[in-house]
């Protein structure tokens, strides 16, 4: 298949960009993005949630009323759980999230993510592009030249336009990232994809199949 080329400034360049269709047009895998999404917000957890137990509580083990003929119930410790200020019962300790994928179910989900962004038109071509200066003006103009003001949106390039990275860093909906970082979770995050041409044969090469 073939996609237009813009320029930077929303016009057509008169330029047409061919994309493989191994990558960007194959019959989408949800159970593939399902894992992979699930991989990459899993291990972006820090898991350094932690509550007291009553082994941990400071307080006196003294037992603070008599075994029996209270009335109520008996009780030993003011650490017990069911007290204001003791001890959870079976709460959150650090841990780690993280799990492994197989990387070729990974390369699945990739391609099922891009396929199903350039079957519902979300994907854009650039030629390749950089700022002289890293000013967010010019990263807002932009996206005002696409109509993306208001979307999220993800930039891919070949290699990290540093002037282009620093113009972003303030729009909150924006992300640019190089073409070897592209994952799953970005591209479905984003409502718009604008990859810049050279960066169409390194995601190609990355993620043909094997």
């Amino acid at each position: 298949m073939e996609l237009e080329v813009y320029k930077i400034d929303g016009t057509k360049s008169g330029k047409k960009q061919k994309l493989d269709d191994a990558v960007f047009g194959v019959e989408p895998n949800d159970h593939a993005i399902y894992l992979d999404v699930k991989q990459h917000l899993a291990n972006a957890r820090q898991g350094t949630h932690k509550s007291k137990e009553r082994g941990e509580i400071r307080g006196s083990t003294r037992k603070i009323k008599r075994q029996k003929g209270t009335g109520t119930a008996r009780m030993g410790s003011i650490k017990s759980p069911i007290l204001r200020g003791g001890g959870r019962i079976f709460g959150p300790r650090p841990r780690d999230y993280s799990f492994k994928l197989n990387k070729k179910l990974k390369k699945v989900a990739r391609r099922s993510a891009l396929s199903y962004k350039v079957k519902d038109k979300e994907i854009m071509i650039l030629e390749d592009f950089n700022f002289e200066a890293p000013r967010t003006k010019d990263f807002i103009q932009l996206l005002n030249n696409f109509k993306l003001q208001d979307k999220k949106v993800l930039v891919v390039v070949a290699n990290k336009a540093e002037n282009v990275y620093l113009a972003s860093r303030n729009i909150e909906k924006a992300k640019i990232i190089d073409a070897k970082s592209v994952n799953t979770y970005d591209v479905l995050n984003a409502n718009n994809v604008l990859i810049s041409k050279s960066s169409v044969a390194e995601i190609e090469k990355i993620n043909k199949q094997i």
